[in-house]
């Protein structure tokens, strides 16, 4: 039988945005060969789907995650809360860990994974850049052109390894402990005697069809990405570690769960609306509906 995936319903009451946001994430799931279930926000209806479902997948939304959940005042730019989403974020998430199913969350998904594992997030990111990288990367340009920027995901992470269709790539030597990047500083500058070309570093042509990324051997992966957000993660949560950034300004782009026996993998953009065109954003579907079945 194939997994099914719960998606909370994006918003609660906005439901224009709903309509449109849900069926990408719904045909991203059903070319990966899940079957999206849509977990409304009745609890009783909700939990006995939740039930039947064998991993989540959290989704964007055009709200942003209450400040009070990771202890801030909001910022003057921060969108209202939606706090049924945000309860039932939650709720699933309660279950995927107590039961260990697989969890993917996208752009707000990855937002409220980390708040709910006691971290918290910058509200608004030109608020929190310094003046002179304010303007390199505008991370909401993603709903209106199909690549905002690029991210460079760490050569060690499950992510990568996801991108590389699970081949093993070498430690990056941008790893620390507790994660494959440092917090306070991230050098994306090609190693010597390599060389960008295009979106990422050079290397084979064949490896480049095959994903959509790019990396040199023992290398970080460079990968162009739609994003539509204008808030990321600070601190990070428990048992989550930073495995992307923007290598334009050091905002966190992924974080995965430092449990190797638990996939928790969360990306800030949106891979959901290129998976007809973009073999790395199938492959991050591919390996939840994987994760599924080889946890069974």
């Amino acid at each position: 039988m194939p997994p099914r995936i719960a998606i909370p319903l994006p918003h609660s009451a906005d439901h224009d945005y709903c309509r449109r946001a849900l069926p990408q994430y719904e045909h991203a799931v059903e070319a990966a060969g899940g079957v999206p279930v849509p977990i409304p926000f009745d609890h009783a209806e909700s939990a006995k789907l939740v039930s039947t479902c064998d991993a989540i997948l959290l989704p964007g939304s055009n709200a942003d995650v209450d400040p009070a959940k990771f202890g801030a005042a909001p910022s003057p730019h921060t969108a209202p809360a939606d706090s049924a989403r945000d309860a039932l974020d939650f709720f699933l998430l309660d279950d995927a860990f107590t039961h260990r199913k697989p969890i993917l969350g996208i752009c707000f998904g990855l937002q409220s994974l980390n708040v709910y594992r006691g971290g918290s997030l910058i509200q608004h990111i030109p608020d929190f850049l310094p003046g002179a990288l304010r303007s390199r990367v505008n991370h909401e340009a993603g709903r209106s052109v199909p690549v905002a920027h690029t991210v460079e995901v760490g050569a060690n992470s499950v992510l990568a390894r996801v991108l590389c269709g699970n081949s093993r790539p070498r430690p990056s030597s941008q790893a620390q402990p507790g994660g494959v990047f440092s917090a306070r500083k991230f050098d994306a500058s090609p190693e010597p005697g390599r060389t960008r070309e295009g979106h990422g570093f050079s290397r084979a042509e064949t490896h480049r069809k095959k994903t959509g990324a790019s990396a040199p051997e023992g290398g970080n992966l460079v990968l162009p990405v739609n994003s539509s957000h204008h808030q990321s993660a600070e601190k990070i949560g428990s048992g989550l570690r930073v495995v992307a950034r923007c290598p334009d300004d050091n905002i966190i782009e992924a974080v995965e769960g430092t449990d190797p026996d638990h996939f928790v993998i969360a990306v800030q953009w949106h891979p959901e609306r290129s998976v007809d065109e973009d073999p790395a954003s199938r492959a991050i579907f591919g390996a939840l509906i994987k994760a599924v079945n080889q946890k069974e």
